[in-house]
C-alpha cells in the first residue's frame, strides 16, 4: 500500500530531514557502490548526521532548474504527457524506503527521472549505455511505488538529448530491496558503519566518527590486514622507484627537447612557473616587530594513523 506526504509547503531543510528517514533513489547506486561520487559510507553518515551537509554547488542547482525542461524535451520527444508528483512515496512493503520522483507518465505505470550533465561525461553514454547509478535509481523508483516501467532523460548541455527505456525487472527490485534492507537495519539502525570502500568519503567518516584518543587495544584480530597493509607499502615503494627509473631513461632520450610522438604516445617535458606568497617576507617589510599575530595562527587537531613493524 502506498502513502504520500506533500511537499508542496515543504522547506528544504524540512525535505532533507525526511530523506534521513528511510533510503531514497539516489542512494540506491552507493550502496551498491555502483556509485563514482558517492558511497555507502556518504549515505551512512547523512541518515546518522555524522558530516556537515554539502553545500549546493552549481551543478545540483541547475539540476533542479533544467527539471522541467528536460521533462518538457521528454514530452515533445516521445509525445506523451507527464505531471509533477509532488510528494515523499512511501511503500507498506518496503518500510525502509521512499521514493521522490521527478514526474509520472500520464496514461502509464511509469515514471520519469530527469537528468543533465556536460559534455565531458558523454563517455558515460556511449553504445546506448548510461551510467549505474542512474539505473539503480529507477529500480528503487519502480520498487517503491510498483510501477511497471521508467524513463530516463537526459539533458547534455550544448551536444545531445537521450532518452532510454528501463523495464521493470521484479528479480532485480528484489535484490536491490534486500541489499537496502540490510543496509538499512544492519547498518543505519544499529550504527554499525558499513564495510570500507577504499574511498575519501570513507576516511572522512571513519574521522569524524572517532575523533577523541586514549589506550591501547589488542590489534590481533586485524594482523591479516597489517601484513597486507605492509606489503602493500612495500609494493607501493618498489613501483614508485621503478617508475622514476623509467622517466630518467624517457628523460635521458629526449634531452633538450621539450616533446615527442610515437605510435600511441605524446610525451610532454616542458619548464612551469609558479607563483607564491612570501608570508614571512611580508611579515618582515610590513609588520612592525612587536605587534602580536597569535590571533591569526590556526591550529588544526586531527589523528595520525602509523604502522611499524616490530
Amino acid at each position: 500500500m502506498l502513502s504520500r506526504i506533500s511537499t508542496v509547503e515543504m522547506s528544504r531543510e524540512e525535505w532533507l530531514e525526511h530523506r534521513r528517514l528511510g533510503i531514497g533513489g539516489s542512494d540506491a547506486g552507493a550502496i551498491l557502490g555502483l556509485n563514482p561520487y558517492k558511497s555507502a559510507f556518504d549515505v551512512y553518515a547523512d541518515k546518522l548526521r555524522l558530516l556537515q551537509d554539502r553545500p549546493d554547488n552549481e551543478a545540483m542547482r541547475q539540476g533542479r532548474d533544467f527539471e522541467e525542461y528536460v521533462a518538457k524535451r521528454f514530452c515533445e520527444e516521445t509525445g506523451k504527457k507527464v505531471h509533477r508528483d509532488n510528494s515523499i512515496i512511501h511503500n507498506t512493503e518496503y518500510p525502509f524506503a521512499f521514493a521522490n520522483i521527478d514526474r509520472a507518465v500520464v496514461g502509464e505505470r511509469a515514471g520519469l527521472e530527469c537528468k543533465t550533465t556536460k559534455c565531458l561525461n558523454m563517455r558515460r553514454y556511449k553504445n546506448g549505455d548510461f551510467p549505474s547509478e542512474y539505473y539503480c535509481q529507477c529500480v528503487h523508483y519502480m520498487m517503491v511505488t510498483g510501477f511497471e516501467k521508467w524513463y530516463l532523460a537526459v539533458l547534455v548541455f550544448g551536444s545531445e538529448f537521450l532518452i532510454f527505456e528501463i523495464v521493470r525487472d521484479d528479480d532485480e527490485i528484489e535484490a536491490l530491496a534486500k541489499a537496502e534492507h540490510t543496509f538499512w537495519e544492519e547498518n543505519v539502525k544499529k550504527r554499525i558503519p558499513p564495510a570500507p570502500d577504499g574511498s575519501k568519503n570513507a576516511d572522512n567518516v571513519i574521522t569524524a566518527l572517532y575523533r577523541d584518543e586514549g589506550g591501547n587495544c589488542d590489534l590481533e584480530p586485524v594482523r591479516a590486514e597489517l601484513d597486507k597493509l605492509t606489503e602493500v607499502k612495500r609494493r607501493i615503494m618498489e613501483l614508485g622507484t621503478e617508475k622514476q627509473r623509467l622517466e630518467q631513461i624517457i628523460k635521458l632520450f629526449m634531452q633538450n627537447n621539450e616533446g615527442g610522438e610515437c605510435n600511441g604516445y605524446r610525451v610532454t617535458w616542458r619548464a612551469q612557473e609558479r607563483a607564491g606568497i612570501d608570508v614571512s617576507g611580508i611579515i618582515k617589510d610590513f609588520v612592525p616587530k612587536d605587534t602580536d599575530l597569535s590571533k591569526y595562527y590556526k591550529n588544526t587537531k586531527y589523528r595520525v594513523f602509523k604502522v611499524k613493524e616490530n
